[in-house]
Order: structure tokens, then C-alpha cells, then sequence
């Protein structure tokens, strides 16, 4: 589901008040199981989209279904209830986990190389991105791609460095042909 600036308001508000109580961890672990629950239930995303399913009738199969959830997670469903929003708790989820990256500092980092990374590489490219982003903490996913054929590439955040060798050789190419 796409984010909309209701689900960034709603996240927003959230992360100000788990801030206020001194629970941004806990409700964030909430916002993960509802979004990975979401997203991976198309009965649930059914269920919460369909108009006909009565507000309250929700609010008890959510408060049901995530009986785990923190009070504040709670407190959120009862709201969506109130407002009659539901088809925006997994963009509400979602938007909440970029928010809370940013409010505890964390890079997220997606290295795609030909093969998977080994232990000093994830080193190398932790050291190298702190450079780029200081005072972050690094998180870093290895995608294997072997079209790329060498090198690798890194993306962090709205960049891009493009270093594999299909790359370069995609360069040359269009070098020679004019």
C-alpha cells in the first residue's frame, strides 16, 4: 500500500508520543510485525480495505490479531477506528519505520554484488560508508546479482554508486560506438 502524507501524519504522532513515553523500540517492533503481517496477508489487506466490514468489527479482529502490540499500538487502532482509517495502517507502518530510522540515526545501505559478501567486504563497505554518513549507524543488505558480473553497487538512501563491472563496460560501449 503507498504512503500518504495521512500515513506520514498518523507515524509522525506516534513517534512523537512512544518518544514522549520512552517506547520508540517496542512500538516499532509493532509497526514491523504489522507491516510484514499486512503485506504477506491478503486476507488481512482485504479485510482492512473492504468498506462494507463495519469499523468496530475491525478494531476487535486488529486488537485480536495483534494482541501482542504495546498499549500505544492499541491506542493507534482505536483511533483508526474513530476516523474510519484503516486502509492506511500498513502505509501508517511503514512510514512509522522510516521515521524512527531517521529519529535513532540508522543508514540503510543496499549493496548489490555478482556474489555474496563476506565478512571483511561488509567491513570495508561499513567503513567506507560512515565516511559518507558519519554519526550513523550502518545497516547493510547484500543483493546478489550475477548480471553485474564484478564490483558492486551501493545505494544509500536517494543515491547511487554504480562501480560493476557491467557498468563500466556499458560505458566503454558507448564510448566506442560514438
Amino acid at each position: 500500500m503507498i504512503s500518504t502524507r495521512a500515513a506520514a501524519r498518523y507515524a509522525k504522532a506516534m513517534l512523537e508520543i512512544s518518544i514522549e513515553k520512552g517506547n520508540t523500540d517496542a512500538v516499532n517492533n509493532d509497526m514491523i510485525f504489522i507491516s510484514q503481517s499486512v503485506s504477506q496477508s491478503s486476507e488481512l489487506k482485504t479485510f482492512l480495505l473492504n468498506p462494507i466490514v463495519k469499523d468496530d468489527i475491525k478494531l476487535n479482529a486488529l486488537v485480536e490479531v495483534f494482541a501482542s502490540v504495546s498499549e500505544g499500538t492499541k491506542e493507534l487502532f482505536k483511533l483508526l477506528s474513530t476516523n474510519s482509517r484503516f486502509e492506511i495502517l500498513e502505509g501508517i507502518a511503514s512510514e512509522f519505520q522510516k521515521q524512527y530510522e531517521i529519529f535513532k540515526g540508522i543508514e540503510r545501505v543496499i549493496v548489490t554484488t555478482a556474489i555474496p559478501m563476506d565478512a571483511t567486504l561488509e567491513a570495508k563497505v561499513i567503513d567506507k560508508v560512515k565516511t559518507l554518513a558519519p554519526n550513523k549507524e550502518i545497516i547493510i543488505s547484500n543483493i546478489v546479482n550475477p548480471d553485474i558480473l564484478g564490483g558492486f553497487i551501493l545505494r544509500m538512501g536517494d543515491r547511487q554508486f554504480n562501480a560493476s563491472l557491467a557498468n563500466q563496460l556499458q560505458v566503454l560501449k558507448r564510448e566506442l560506438t560514438n
